[in-house]
């Protein structure tokens, strides 16, 4: 029977992979039981941490904005760091990249985050083309780092469609030992592929934003979908929550880690039905 990465478990395709970065995230997802990732997007450290610590147990990833903390310092990395080994979870600096090669690896060493020596994935935008990877590849590769490339997107209207989408695919499958899969909406296995190419065996992480249980918009342009839709129906990894879990107090951390405690349970439960 062929082969079809979501009729795998999390272990399984852990083994399918050589980038470390891809094996973690996919063995923290098996060992915590977990396919949630929370997406924390303010801009006061002291609100990030405090977000953090609260949903920790519940996650596999924590998916950060570095760039827009007010009051960044240096300091951050290293509590990040420390929150990352005590609770087992995995670093997303969401940071969308979308420059030439030469430009790219600046951004992704360089600066004032230096992304690469702290964010175990990043992700970037196909459109400048192959030289993207490549720059940031550069940069990752030596450090054990992963990249998603954004082949879809969540919101109404998105550009990331068609053929577009299927260059993105294409581009990703000439580098598999850095890009470990995509910010999609559903499974890319075998999109843009050749007729005469076996991609029988392929295999990406899905990562899912736009996942919500009380909404269908936010008047904004993003559109949610369920945990069971995204994971169940659609095929997709790993779910991306961030308003719907931390909401508008972001000092009630108990009913913080509740829903995150809740929307682990459905994105789990899916992800089970998905194997039955």
């Amino acid at each position: 029977m062929a082969y079809t990465a979501q009729s795998q478990t999390y272990a399984k395709r852990a083994l399918n992979f050589e980038n470390k970065t891809a094996k973690l995230l996919l063995e923290t997802m098996e060992r915590k039981k977990t396919n949630l990732a929370v997406s924390v997007d303010v801009t006061k450290t002291n609100d990030l941490l405090a977000i953090i610590e609260a949903v920790a147990p519940y996650v596999c990833l924590i998916k950060t904005h570095i760039d827009i903390l007010e009051d960044f310092d240096h300091s951050l990395i290293e509590t990040l760091q420390s929150l990352s080994h005590k609770h087992d979870f995995v670093i997303f600096e969401d940071r969308k990249f979308a420059d030439i090669g030469n430009t790219v690896a600046l951004q992704y060493s360089s600066g004032v985050h230096k992304i690469a020596s702290w964010a175990h994935i990043t992700n970037a935008h196909p459109v400048p083309g192959p030289s993207i990877i490549a720059g940031l590849s550069s940069v990752g590769i030596p450090l054990g780092r992963g990249l998603l490339v954004l082949a879809e997107m969540s919101t109404k209207g998105s550009l990331a469609v068609g053929e577009y989408t299927e260059q993105a695919v294409k581009m990703a499958r000439l580098h598999r030992d850095f890009v470990i899969g995509f910010i999609a909406q559903r499974r890319m296995d075998g999109v843009g592929a050749a007729s005469t190419e076996d991609t029988s065996n392929e295999d990406f992480l899905i990562l899912t934003p736009g996942i919500g249980l009380e909404s269908k918009s936010d008047g904004m342009g993003q559109q949610y979908r369920t945990p069971r839709e995204a994971v169940l129906d659609s095929g997709c990894d790993v779910i991306i929550v961030g308003r719907g879990i931390y909401g508008s107090d972001l000092t009630a951390v108990d009913a913080i880690a509740a829903r995150a405690e809740r929307y682990m349970a459905e994105g789990w439960a899916a992800y089970q039905e998905r194997l039955a």
